[in-house]
């Protein structure tokens, strides 16, 4: 059980990382014409704004909320506020967020499965992913169940130090997820395979936010005389 759970939480996560990373830059260098999100809105537009906001403003709080909850060291936000209270701030902004994604997400899946036009247009990697992400955000979720029972936020430390441990080559991972839950468990898997297959699917355009808007000089736009 102990070489099980190191080879998942242990090499795994280096393993899943390695791919994200090489495969991103083969298939950059390689298939730049793949490079895009495929929007599937002229096809049919019915609730799509609703849906795409709605799963992307999520995803964005969820992902930004769990870099910086977890690769954060404890001693840095200690004198500021305990791990029992940030677990909490934790539990709301992530459980409003994860709610948000999860019924843009399904919304997006629907349209992508039943829609007839969508679904001709998609490949199975883009229904695979999408379908990926609504489970993941579920399991999110569901671990708001057992955190609820367990304030203290050390669990939460728990969660940290592995994160920590896997980030920094720190070693012995692994060891830091003995007695957590198995949802969490679950959780981190889901997630690790989501990297996994990251650069095989149109998450790749991830890659590609235009950050240059902001910074860019404005552009006029005159009407013809």
């Amino acid at each position: 059980m102990n070489y099980l759970n190191t080879l998942l939480f242990g090499l795994y996560p280096y393993l899943a990382g390695t791919i994200f990373l090489v495969g991103s830059l083969l298939r950059f260098d390689h298939g730049q014409y793949t490079w895009k999100a495929g929007s599937s809105q002229m096809l049919t537009s019915r609730n799509m704004r609703l849906a795409s906001n709605l799963f992307h403003v999520g995803i964005i709080v969820i992902f930004f909320g769990h870099l910086v909850g977890l690769l954060t060291p404890h001693w840095l936000y200690e004198p500021f506020i305990s791990a029992g209270a940030k677990q909490v701030v934790a539990i709301v902004v992530g459980g409003i967020a994860g709610v948000m994604c999860l019924v843009g997400g399904a919304m997006l899946a629907y349209r992508r499965i039943t829609h007839p036009r969508v679904r001709a247009s998609s490949s199975p990697m883009d229904t695979f992913i999408i379908v990926l992400l609504v489970v993941q955000v579920s399991l999110g979720l569901l671990t708001i169940i057992p955190a609820l029972g367990h304030l203290d936020g050390s669990v939460m430390i728990q969660l940290a130090g592995w994160a920590q441990s896997i980030v920094f080559f720190q070693g012995g991972a692994a060891q830091y997820l003995d007695g957590v839950s198995f949802i969490y468990k679950l959780h981190i898997l889901l997630g690790l395979t989501l990297i996994l297959v990251f650069p095989f699917s149109r998450l790749v355009h991830v890659w590609s936010v235009p950050f240059g808007y902001v910074t860019r000089r404005y552009q006029l736009v005159r009407k013809r005389g």
